[in-house]
């Protein structure tokens, strides 16, 4: 709760960050997402046959036909480490918690980083340029450990973020605690209001730090290391403070601060989506997780005529009245997705817009959800990274090609030098054709 207090308070964004509207002389910033679509797809409905400029979409995909030009469709990449080898956590489990990890997060082989996500490594780099290193978003709510279906660890289940093999970063999925990460608690108080209550908060820190320091003389060692991590979060809280106390301003989001989660699935989408997009446009962080919803989520979506949970209509033993309605919520969530791109694509930055400055994933740790298979995965790329790869193509991998290549691919046009992330064993050279 105080951590929480405190980190909410964090985010008055830096004046250089709060960059005016670009020029066409003035690099824009890259930014890169994730979004995790959960429980697989009907990839009946999915799969594109051949390679090459995108055609007829099919149905599931239908909607990106307003951006089609503005995205990569990728075929068979792999999520190896997904599937039931030597670890448990359940196939739902290992498939979030291996998908940008490109490992099973508690593994640890020399100096490669298994078990640190994509998005953590680019942060590292990336992430001091702004307020926020990071941003992780979930559009459904964590329950407490040990209360997870199948009995697999939550935080397998609920975490896509992992900044070290066994500190995932949970998202936020309360709109009014995302704002406030954003935004601040202190967002509509007066300046001097403002600086008392960030005093306050300083000294409590100050305070946890020196209490638990006492503790850890009398830790064993794998305690120790996780309390390290722990002071580590805390320390780059006061750091993140420090910054937004040199900045003496805040950030107008063009919004009322949201109370409660809309009852509608695509309101709630939209409603984080929105405040990523002011994020993303003033600068406060340009690496960012969304959750579409967690591995084996019984979410209904009645708004489209499916109140059946998710989850369990998606082991249809092809079962043809279970498969429409998994493609129906499937071709919903892209929907939304299209709708997120169109909104980056019509605001203009520098001589673009905010898309072309973008990459964007949008997939899953599974293709067929009934299987569990984590191979042949849904994959698409959206954005062209600064206008540095060819959209508006599908391309086919060979078969068992990692995920993990393509992370490793953003990372590099992103600045960050990433060997290997996870079992990534190269980069997607052909994502670009110049």
């Amino acid at each position: 709760m105080l951590l929480r207090g405190a980190g909410a308070a964090l985010a008055l964004p830096l004046l250089d960050a709060m960059t005016p509207a670009l020029s066409a002389a003035t690099a824009a910033p890259l930014r890169s997402a994730w979004f995790y679509v959960p429980n697989g797809i009907d990839m009946r409905n999915w799969v594109i046959e051949e390679p090459g400029p995108l055609g007829a979409l099919p149905p599931i995909l239908k909607p990106l036909e307003a951006v089609k030009n503005d995205v990569l469709v990728l075929s068979n990449l792999t999520a190896n480490w997904g599937r039931p080898l030597l670890v448990g956590a359940g196939d739902h489990g290992r498939a979030l918690a291996a998908y940008m990890t490109g490992s099973f997060v508690h593994q640890s082989v020399s100096n490669l980083k298994l078990g640190v996500s994509a998005d953590q490594i680019i942060a590292e780099v990336v992430g001091k340029q702004t307020m926020l290193p990071s941003l992780e978003i979930g559009l459904e709510e964590t329950r407490q450990a040990g209360n997870c279906d199948n009995g697999y660890s939550c935080a397998y289940a609920y975490n896509i973020a992992w900044k070290t093999p066994t500190q995932p970063l949970p998202p936020i999925s309360n709109p009014r605690a995302l704002f406030e990460r954003l935004f601040g608690v202190d967002h509509f108080t007066s300046p001097e209001d403002r600086a008392r209550r960030l005093s306050m908060r300083r000294s409590i820190l100050d305070s946890v730090l020196e209490s638990t320091a006492q503790v850890k003389a009398k830790l064993g060692p794998v305690d120790q290391r996780k309390l390290d991590e722990y002071l580590t979060s805390v320390r780059e809280v006061e750091q993140q403070v420090a910054k937004a106390e040199a900045s003496g301003t805040v950030i107008d989001p063009g919004m009322e601060k949201p109370f409660g989660v809309p009852a509608e699935f695509g309101d709630y989408f939209k409603l984080m989506t929105d405040m990523l997009f002011i994020a993303f446009k003033s600068d406060l962080t340009r690496v960012a997780t969304v959750m579409i919803g967690r591995e084996g989520s019984n979410r209904p979506y009645p708004e489209i005529g499916i109140p059946d949970s998710h989850h369990p209509i998606t082991h249809h033993q092809k079962n043809p009245v279970l498969l429409d309605k998994i493609s129906a919520i499937n071709t919903y969530h892209v929907k939304l997705f299209t709708e997120f791109l169109a909104k980056l694509k019509s605001t203009p930055e520098g001589d673009s817009n905010m898309l072309d400055n973008s990459m964007i994933c949008y997939g899953s740790g599974l293709s067929d959800g009934d299987t569990h298979l984590h191979d042949e995965l849904p994959t698409i790329l959206a954005g062209t990274g600064g206008r540095f790869f060819t959209p508006g193509r599908h391309i086919m991998y060979q078969r068992e090609t990692p995920v993990t290549n393509l992370f490793a691919t953003m990372a590099q046009r992103m600045g960050v030098r990433a060997d290997h992330i996870g079992d990534s064993t190269g980069q997607l050279l052909d994502l670009s054709l110049s």
